[in-house]
Order: structure tokens, then sequence, then C-alpha cells
């Protein structure tokens, strides 16, 4: 315990996966002031990983459906969270007050901002057609599913995790599938050439049409609005009646900027998720900060990254820690039959290895230097843990290590642990 006196009162700003988790990381710490969550959404805090996937094949839960929630209503007044429909339309630093935009103001000891992202929308004439789509919540992804039942050609636009997962669901479902990227292969921004590869070759396995280097530069439509195809810079006209727009996102940021906090790619944050008013945190997708490891200001899309924010800001303002963040960044997508999960942060790498022999089961540790930065896993669960604990532990592993004949990430950890083998005594 720091001896910190506690705030009499949280209010946090968005009720996703961090703001969810902050109030119920409050609780658990032994807060006792008041918590107020406030949601956007006329839905209680809901997973959203399910969207891009399950939920668009329509084998699993639809969204908004109850399995979704993170909590059942009983949960925020057992735990005595006021959990709040509204949009916020302003901050008042000095005053210590929210406003929602019905007038309504609530005080604050200190204020959360997990206010998360928007999808970055695709400027081009059309773009507002009818059948055309973005994804971030499960409004989003009930209108997404409704226009995928009744669609038969459908175009994704942007080859990062969101649009492939897409795809694979609209595949899945029996569409024709065409993905457009203005890059030169898939997830050019988040994975290695290796990896890119595979999904590479997986998706187009499976059928998927994928045009890379193409810019779009427009949609087209009938009479009553419909989107009818997506027009290409080279002329071409690829039939659609859906569209997904997947072409990244854009943190929120409009109610720190108004209230004089520092903001750049995300709300800019310290190491312990403070802005730059005492009162004030920001985690999670809206939250710019400074990675421990690298040095380098970062702001991620994740769920891991979006609950371990929440802990720490729950842990700070409870007094149970004054740390700093610093966990490792993790992260997963399925997509068709394959898993990839990432343990790391590849800030830029200059050596890449690859571990296993099986096309579709491989791992590869991307190293800077002598030093390992990060590993993506693809159906290799196993490698993907390990090096979660490598990685948490310094990542102590160098390039030449990694190439000795035999090599696993399991057997290198069990030699840090278990420290080198002794020296052999001679027999006399």
């Amino acid at each position: 315990m720091t001896g910190d006196a506690q705030p009499p009162s949280v209010v946090i700003v968005g009720a996703g996966q961090g703001g969810y988790e902050t109030a119920a990381s409050l609780r658990e710490h032994g807060y006792r002031g008041r918590v107020t969550l406030i949601s956007a959404e006329d839905a209680l805090p809901y997973e959203r990983p399910p969207l891009s996937k399950a939920c668009l094949k329509g084998d699993g839960a639809a969204p908004g459906d109850e399995q979704l929630w993170l909590r059942p209503p009983t949960y925020y007044a057992r735990q005595s969270i006021d959990l709040v429909g509204g949009t916020v339309t302003a901050v008042d630093p000095a005053a210590r007050t929210v406003r929602l935009r019905d007038g309504t103001a609530y005080d604050y000891g200190h204020l959360v901002l997990a206010t998360g992202a928007r999808p970055r929308p695709l400027d081009v004439p059309g773009a507002a057609l009818r059948g055309v789509h973005t994804l971030r919540t499960a409004r989003d992804a009930a209108a997404l599913r409704a226009s995928l039942a009744a669609a038969q050609y459908a175009v994704v636009v942007g080859a990062g995790f969101l649009g492939l997962e897409c795809a694979a669901a609209a595949r899945e479902s029996g569409r024709a599938v065409t993905v457009v990227e203005a890059l030169d292969r898939p997830l050019a921004r988040a994975v290695s050439a290796r990896t890119a590869e595979h999904f590479t070759r997986l998706h187009r396995g499976e059928g998927t049409r994928l045009l890379f280097g193409q810019q779009v530069v427009a949609l087209r439509g009938d009479w009553h609005g419909k989107v009818t195809a997506v027009e290409l810079a080279d002329g071409r006209r690829l039939p659609a009646d859906l569209v997904v727009i997947g072409v990244g996102v854009t943190p929120r940021t409009e109610l720190a900027a108004a209230a004089g906090l520092p903001v750049g790619d995300g709300v800019t944050v310290d190491a312990r998720l403070l802005t730059g008013d005492p009162h004030i945190s920001a985690i999670g997708d809206c939250a710019a900060f400074p990675q421990v490891r690298s040095g380098k200001r970062l702001r991620l899309e994740s769920v891991q990254n979006a609950v371990g924010h929440a802990r720490l800001v729950a842990k700070r303002l409870t007094g149970a820690s004054r740390a700093h963040y610093q966990e490792l960044p993790w992260f997963w997508s399925d997509q068709f039959a394959t898993t990839v999960q990432i343990a790391g942060h590849d800030d830029g790498h200059d050596t890449e290895m690859v571990l296993g022999d099986d096309p579709d089961a491989f791992s590869v540790l991307l190293f800077r230097g002598e030093g390992l930065r990060a590993v993506e896993s693809v159906n290799r669960p196993g490698d993907h843990m390990a090096a979660r604990r490598l990685l948490d532990g310094g990542g102590r592993l160098k390039p030449g290590e990694a190439a000795a004949p035999g090599f696993t990430l399991k057997g290198h950890l069990a030699r840090l642990r278990d420290g080198p083998a002794p020296a052999r005594r001679g027999v006399s």
C-alpha cells in the first residue's frame, strides 16, 4: 500500500473491455467510493472479439446476445457500479465534472477515459451506400450479419486482421469474397513477411480472391442507393452487394483534446497511465503510453492491453500499487482453422528465424540485434506460451542460440530456469 488517499468517486467514460475492467477491478481491490460507468451504447458491456468471427458466421451468439455480456445486470447492482447510458460531450477538469448530451453532469474524484477508437472511413464516392459496413460495435456486427445473409458478392477493403477475419467469415458462409489491399501483402504493418505469406496462401486456398497494391477509387450503387460494385484505380469494377471497410481506426481523443489534455495518436499518458492532469487517466485503445521495453510511445488495440491498463489504474487508485505499465503485449486472431498468436511488439527487426517444418504450423522469431523482440506463432500454442514467458523475462535468446539444431522455446526456457549443466567430473 502506498498510503495515497482514494478518490471519493471514479467516473469511467466508455464501457468497452477497458472501462468494464476498471470498474470491476476497483471493487476487487476494495474501492469503496462511488463508481460510475458511462456507456454510449444501449447495451451491457460485452465481448468484442467474437463480433468479427463466430457472430458473423452465425454459428455462435448473435451480436447483442447475453452470451456475450461480460457480466449479467445483477453484477453491477451487487457491486454498486452505476451503469449509465449516454454520450459524454464535455469534461471540465477544473470543476472535475463530465457532462452528458442530455445535460446530466457527474462529479468525479478521478476520471478514466476509456473512449476507444472509431473505424477510419474510406474517403471515396459511394462510401455511404447501403450495404457498406464498418465493424466496431455489436450494432455494427448485427447489421453486417444481416447483410451477409442476403449477399452473394462480398468485397473487403483492407487486409488487416479485422478485414481478414470478416473475409474468412464471409467465405465460410459461402459468399464469393474479394479482398482489396493497397499494400503489397496482407497484415503488412502487423506481422512478418513469412506469416503474411501464410495468410495469403490460406485465404487463396479457401477460395478468396486477394488483390494487392490496388486502390479503391469509388463504390457504385443502383437507383435504390444499394452498393453494386467496387471500382479500382485501374478501372476494374468488382461486383459487390456487400462491402466491408477495414482500413484501420482512429482513437477517440476529442474529449481529452477539448479538455486541454495532450493528445497525438491517442491520449498522451505517462507510464502510470496518467494524463497531464493528475485526476484523469486514459486506458486501452485511446491511450498512447510509453512502452518500458522500447522507450517508444505506443498505442495498442487489443483486449489484453485494455485489461492490463484497467487493472493497473485500479491498483493505483486503491493504493495497491504505483507500478509503471510494463505488461508484455500479446494478441491472437482466428481465421478459418488457423490461429495466429503474437507475443511481444515488433517495433523493427533485422533477423527472422522460423521454428517448425510444417507450412501450416510454425513460429517466427523476430530479433533486433542480439535481442528477441516478438514471436509469431501459427497453430503452435505451446510456442506462444513459451514465448510469452521468455519475453516477460527479458527475452534472453540470441539468434545463434535459436539456430542450434533441435532448438525449442520450451527447452530454452528450461535451460534458463535450471542454469547451465554442471561440468562432468573426470574419473581417475
